[in-house]
């Protein structure tokens, strides 16, 4: 977390801040500059690198702008990348009056979006990125030009009996304890999500588990988003009502399959809902293609990009 505000301006420059950033953080996997904005629930910081069109990542859950960093690297020649971390995540502010539910989030994220003037946006969403990235593209005057979605969701999980029972057990009683005193999601649900978990090496890992070494956080942060799985249903029912304004939207699907918890099936509802959409299926990699197989997924941006 940053305790001290950082300079927000994009011409700002590092040795000041990178004496504020966490002893943890790889410089060398995140080279990137540090830039925070204040917005109403507390200072949120995001990575924004190069110049041209503009193309905002949105992270899920456990994960932050890390998560992003090969994207970051490669897309910066030809585009504005901007990747903020979500409240309570990475190096943002954990403000204890927010709510952690992918509503505030996306709420927050609009907020972010409105103040940093963001237009002509292309839009990236991987897990909970989706549920709190894409209202922006739903809006009558959207700011969102196009859509890229990597293993990602909009819907409620109804007629879906595996993904409700996991939410039964992340959300309940013993899932909050798992995520308390376990820290489950990043010691166990994330390693089970890779295609291939030798990628998720200790070096990374360690990019995410410093984020949470606080129980409390966990909870407070975490264990919200568990709870959303089921408990904010009513929410993704009025998001898939609106799903349909996305196919105005030229769109980008990665996704890799074998994907714990998200699978082909659900795949397939996107395929369903986007006809018009580029599909690329990535047979060996999991629910973070763009960490396990960022090549594949550069190239497929970019031949996106360049339509």
């Amino acid at each position: 977390m940053i305790t001290t505000s950082l300079v927000s301006s994009r011409t700002a420059a590092t040795a000041h801040e990178d004496a504020m950033l966490p002893a943890w953080l790889d410089r060398a996997a995140y080279p990137f500059a540090s830039h925070v904005v204040a917005l109403n629930p507390g200072r949120m910081h995001y990575v924004d690198e190069g110049h041209g069109p503009t193309i905002l990542l949105v992270h899920g859950t456990p994960t932050w702008s890390f998560e992003y960093r090969h994207l970051i690297r490669a897309l910066a020649g030809r585009a504005r990348v901007i990747a903020p971390d979500h409240f309570g995540f990475g190096l943002s502010d954990r403000p204890a009056n927010f709510a952690y539910t992918p509503e505030a989030h996306a709420a927050a994220l609009r907020e972010f979006v409105e103040r940093l003037d963001l237009r002509d946006i292309t839009l990236v969403v991987h897990d909970y990125g989706g549920p709190i990235g894409l209202p922006l593209a739903l809006d009558a005057d959207s700011r969102v030009s196009r859509v890229v979605l990597l293993n990602t969701w909009m819907w409620p999980f109804d007629g879906d009996p595996d993904m409700q029972k996991k939410g039964r057990i992340a959300g309940g009683a013993l899932g909050r304890w798992m995520y308390e005193h376990l820290n489950v999601s990043l010691r166990v649900v994330m390693p089970s999500a890779y295609g291939d978990r030798r990628k998720l090496t200790p070096a990374i890992r360690r990019q995410y588990l410093e984020v949470f070494t606080d129980k409390t956080a966990r909870v407070q942060v975490l264990h919200a988003l568990a709870r959303a799985l089921n408990g904010s249903r009513d929410y993704y029912t009025r998001l898939w009502q609106d799903a349909g304004k996305l196919t105005r939207f030229p769109t980008l699907i990665v996704w890799g399959l074998k994907d714990s918890a998200f699978k082909p099936h659900q795949l397939a509802k996107w395929r369903a809902l986007l006809p018009q959409a580029t599909v690329v299926e990535l047979g060996d990699a999991g629910h973070w293609p763009h960490e396990e197989e960022p090549e594949a997924v550069i190239q497929a941006l970019e031949r996106f990009l360049a339509t």
